[in-house]
């Protein structure tokens, strides 16, 4: 069966936070710092900070939408904070 993630990766160098989801999240994040997509190519220290797994893309594009409709990174921060406690 397969697994969806949703994530959030940091950069230190520009102090932001990205969000996404992906099937691979290894290779995803191999292609963040690596290859860049065109939203991370600014930088090549992106970490991953938060993710969570669904059963279904579906799911795990639900859950990405939801958090970047917040629009904030106070709400960011605290989901992270929370699944490192």
């Amino acid at each position: 069966m397969d697994q969806f993630y949703v994530y959030i990766l940091f950069s230190p160098s520009l102090n932001r936070h990205y969000i996404g989801h992906t099937g691979q999240l290894d290779d995803r994040l191999f292609r963040h710092t690596n290859s860049g997509s065109k939203s991370t190519k600014a930088a090549h220290d992106w970490q991953l900070v938060y993710s969570e797994s669904y059963p279904s893309r579906a799911d795990a594009m639900k859950r990405e939408s939801f958090i970047k409709k917040q629009k904030s990174r106070r709400f960011i921060e605290t989901l992270i904070q929370t699944k490192t406690d």
